[in-house]
Formats: structure tokens, C-alpha cells, sequence
């Protein structure tokens, strides 16, 4: 039995379809405008297409690459027809889209690394690890959150009420309290409980990179003493509807502590979904979760093929 597969094939794809409709939309009238009047794929259609991924925030780097790759296929076949960009576009961008090589807590992966620890980090992460802690319940999967971001008495409290919504232990201490002592609660309790999965809330702000490194070196550390492998996974959370904040925060957190997956987030309420491509692309970090909207059911399991199908369906 895999992860997520309460989700219908039919149901995940109505659910991104419906969340992705305003990047859609726009690029759909984007891309209308660049290849009007023009039957094959010329320069000025090149030009026309670059200026409508870097305003979807796709961002420079990442789609001038695009428009080189694109641009080979030009000059190999010679004679390319805009109704075939659309094509190109979703092969160029998925092979762009960097694959997701960590393991997944899924219940029939019986192996000797269990419970699975997942630190989260980010924007939005304490709404994000409630509605992860729900998805992997459905599972029927065992779950333990740690509030580990004992800073700021918010994040204590918003995690106590997703956990208490969800049906889940907490391991909380007070505010102020040292997180690595939280971090290693947590996994104690886990380790005693069988859990299956782990979702540990750490610091949110990146103030200062050095402090964050160091704080989060000293979760690791205290987790290994109990579970050498931890952890599996160290998850930054992403508000996609920030565009190029989010890249740049990306790269700053990326730059402060390994990060090896993401979950971008509120791309329902925007147009600037493209930013998933570029940050995926540029960091070589893959999106394993996004969000398309509020209810507790609209975190869903990011799958690059359906992306980018739904993206650019039926666009040109």
C-alpha cells in the first residue's frame, strides 16, 4: 500500500487543475500573445516566450536554459511549428524539474530506519506539518510532531491544535526551552510508541544563518545518539505566492543548512506558480509536497509530470 493513495487519480488531478487555474490562466494568455500570427518558432517567438516564463517567475537562469534547449530543437529540425511548443515546453521543463531521490515513510518500506524523521523549516511550516501529520494518518501510519521552534509560543500553540485536530501526540516543552532537548523527546517517545513517522518543527527565522546551522547541528546530533540515520529528511517550506522572495529564501536557507526536499505552498492563490520550476531547478532540490489551498486535504504529493500536464494543457 503506497503513500497517498486515498487520493484518486481523477480526484489529485481536479484538485491541481483547480490550483494551479490562475498560473494557468495566465500563462495561457502569455503564451497566446507570444506566438500570435506565427506559424513556426522564430526568434522573435523565442524572445516572446522568454519574457513570458520570467514573468510567470520562473526566474532568468532557469529559463534561459529553457530557450537554449528549445532553441537546439530549432536548429536540428529546422522547421518547428508553434502548435508543437506546447509539447516542447512540457518535455524541457519536467527534464528541468530535478527527480525525487529520498525515501518516502510508506508502511509496507519495512526497513531497519523507522521511525522516518522529517525536520521542517520555512514559512507556513507549522500549518504544512499539520496537514502532513493528516495525510500520513489516512495512511494509517503512526505519527509523533515535535515543537522543536520553542521561540515563539505561536508555533507551540498552532502545532498543539493541529495535533489535537489531527489525533496525534505532541512533544512540547515551554518556550525558550533548548530545541535539540525537544528534538531528542520526541524521538525517545517515537522510538518507545513504534511510530512510523516523525515530523519535527524547528526554527523558522533565518536571522542569522550561523545560529541556525548551529541549532540545527545540534538536533542532528542529539537525534543520532538514539537513531544514527537521522534524519531522513530535512523539508523547508515555501509560500509560493511570494514569487522571487521565495527563491531567494530558498537559496539563503540552502546556503545555511543541507536542505534535500521542499513543499511549496498557497499556489492556488497566485499566478506566479512557476516559481516551483525555477527553485527545484536552480538548488537541485526536488518538491516533493505543494499546496493548493486551505482545507486540511489540499497538501497533496508533488509529481512533476502532473505538473507540468496540468500547467500547460491545452495552453496553446
Amino acid at each position: 500500500m503506497k503513500l497517498f493513495n486515498f487520493f484518486t487519480k481523477e480526484k489529485k488531478k481536479e484538485v491541481l487543475d483547480s490550483g494551479l487555474q490562475k498560473t494557468k490562466e495566465s500563462v495561457f494568455q502569455k503564451l497566446r500573445r507570444a506566438v500570435a500570427g506565427k506559424s513556426t518558432v522564430d526568434d522573435d517567438v523565442l524572445d516572446n516566450l522568454e519574457d513570458v516564463l520570467i514573468t510567470s517567475d520562473v526566474g532568468v537562469d532557469t529559463t534561459l536554459e529553457i530557450i537554449d534547449r528549445i532553441k537546439e530543437r530549432v536548429a536540428r529540425d529546422k522547421y518547428v511549428k508553434t502548435s508543437e511548443l506546447n509539447a516542447i515546453l512540457r518535455d524541457e521543463i519536467t527534464t528541468l524539474l530535478c527527480d525525487d531521490e529520498t525515501r518516502s515513510p510508506e508502511k509496507d518500506d519495512a526497513d531497519d530506519k523507522r521511525p522516518y524523521i522529517i525536520l521542517v523549516n520555512g514559512v507556513g511550516k507549522t500549518t504544512t506539518i499539520g496537514k502532513l501529520a493528516y495525510l500520513y494518518k489516512q495512511q494509517g501510519l503512526n505519527v509523533v510532531i515535535g515543537a522543536a521552534d520553542t521561540f515563539r509560543a505561536a508555533a507551540i500553540d498552532q502545532l498543539s491544535i493541529w495535533a489535537d485536530r489531527v489525533g496525534v501526540p505532541l512533544i512540547r516543552q515551554q518556550m525558550g526551552s533548548d530545541p535539540a532537548s525537544v528534538a531528542f523527546d520526541t524521538v525517545k517517545s517515537a522510538i518507545s510508541s513504534n511510530a512510523d513517522v516523525v515530523l519535527i518543527d524547528t526554527a523558522g527565522r533565518l536571522h542569522n544563518k550561523v545560529g541556525l546551522m548551529n541549532e540545527l547541528t545540534k538536533i542532528k546530533n542529539v537525534m543520532k545518539k538514539l537513531l544514527p540515520y537521522a534524519p531522513n529528511e530535512v523539508m523547508l517550506v515555501l509560500d509560493g505566492s511570494t514569487g522571487q522572495n521565495a527563491f531567494e529564501q530558498a537559496k539563503q536557507f540552502s546556503k545555511a543548512t543541507e536542505v534535500n526536499s521542499l513543499a511549496i505552498t498557497k499556489l492556488d492563490g497566485t499566478a506566479k506558480g512557476g516559481v516551483v520550476i525555477g527553485i527545484s531547478h536552480m538548488l537541485h532540490v526536488p518538491v516533493k509536497y505543494i499546496g493548493l489551498g486551505e482545507k486540511i486535504t489540499d497538501l497533496q504529493p508533488f509529481d512533476k509530470h502532473e505538473f507540468v500536464d496540468s500547467l500547460f494543457d491545452n495552453v496553446i
